[in-house]
């Protein structure tokens, strides 16, 4: 059983996930149902299911989570990226949250392998 607040990937994920929040407030309101709910839910998903598979039985029920956690972080790069192809946001911004996601996989990933 791991402390998930004691993980480095699960507090970048936090932050990360605040970053989005912060993002999406300069997202016009036209996207509050569309893009700025998904890359809210994804943001905050990959956190949770860091937290959720601590909770579980044992490494493989974790190591599932931590894949769900790698899934919803895909999901965001995804509308990351959108958002600035659609001139919402500038690519600074992006880049750097990109950069952050790119990070916390790394180190899911990594973290994955002790698991096995």
């Amino acid at each position: 059983m791991h402390n998930f607040q004691k993980l480095i990937f699960w507090q970048k994920s936090m932050d990360l996930a605040k970053d989005v929040y912060l993002l999406c407030q300069k997202l016009p309101s036209d996207e509050k149902f569309g893009l700025v709910s998904q890359m809210k839910r994804c943001a905050i998903s990959i956190p949770s299911n860091i937290s959720e598979g601590v909770g579980r039985n044992g490494n493989k029920e974790f190591n599932h989570f931590l894949g769900i956690s790698i899934g919803s972080s895909c999901e965001l790069q995804t509308q990351l990226i959108l958002s600035e192809k659609l001139g919402l946001v500038e690519n600074q911004s992006i880049e750097e949250l990109l950069a952050s996601v790119n990070e916390i996989q790394k180190m899911i990933f990594t973290f994955m392998k002790t698991l096995n």
